[in-house]
């Protein structure tokens, strides 16, 4: 069953409306038509619904069954993604979204290949990834959208989690220190996970984190690139407190 998001002005008793992009994706894409249902969520509630009217300018549905969402992960992960060329950022915000992260932060630091150079192309840029994070939380059924975040440079980071806690940053020169050494002392659900660029962190850069009481781990012997760490990690830290379904 396909799975679309709204605002709760969209909803009025028992009745969702629906317009925009996603009417079109309904009635032109998917040609779905009257007494069909779809799954709408809002705020982590699930409605199953059905087309009862599907117009030019809105599909109005009617609420069949609903129910709290059970699909997201009990932890709430931050990721702070290095900015990556090319596509590498939309495989990141797509496969990350799949696995479960909560929220995004493009960073801007020093080995970073990519620079945005004025507010204009910075806003743009967070549009279309926001579009690519709505589209993987529909595929994967998330409770949520994730939110993607303006553009951090890594000194605003720095700022920005300095009262924080529960910082994992993975380094490929730290050799001792596991991602599952970093989460013995985690204080509540909320992790900020750094992950580099391209040309990794300078030193300076983990001095800095490391001063504001950041957990700098080891993903393992080998090097992964920056589109597969953020994967990677994440997937270690739901699989190390339990949110990945594992019993």
């Amino acid at each position: 069953m396909n799975r679309f998001f709204v605002e709760e002005k969209q909803i009025d008793g028992d009745r969702i409306w629906i317009d925009g992009s996603d009417l079109k994706h309904i009635r032109d894409v998917l040609r779905l038509r009257e007494g069909e249902k779809i799954e709408v969520s809002c705020n982590s509630n699930t409605y199953i619904s059905e087309i009862i009217e599907l117009g030019k300018k809105e599909v109005i549905l009617k609420i069949v069954d609903r129910y709290k969402g059970k699909n997201e992960p009990s932890n709430y992960i931050i990721l702070y993604q290095g900015l990556a060329k090319g596509s590498k950022m939309d495989t990141i915000l797509q496969k990350c979204t799949e696995i479960g992260v909560s929220e995004f932060y493009p960073l801007e630091t020093s080995r970073a290949v990519v620079k945005i150079k004025n507010e204009k192309k910075s806003s743009s840029k967070v549009k279309r990834w926001q579009e690519i994070t709505d589209q993987a939380a529909k595929q994967s059924k998330r409770d949520i959208l994730p939110k993607v975040n303006k553009v951090l440079s890594f000194d605003q980071m720095i700022k920005s989690l300095e009262k924080e806690k529960n910082i994992i940053v993975p380094y490929e020169e730290e050799r001792q220190r596991s991602i599952k050494s970093g989460l013995k002392n985690i204080e509540d659900k909320k992790i900020h996970l750094i992950i580099g660029p391209e040309g990794g962190f300078e030193e300076e850069e983990i001095e800095k984190l490391k001063m504001i009481g950041a957990n700098i781990v080891s993903l393992g012997p080998r090097i992964l690139r920056t589109e597969t760490a953020g994967l990677a990690s994440s997937t270690m830290i739901f699989y190390e407190l339990g949110d990945l379904g594992v019993v």
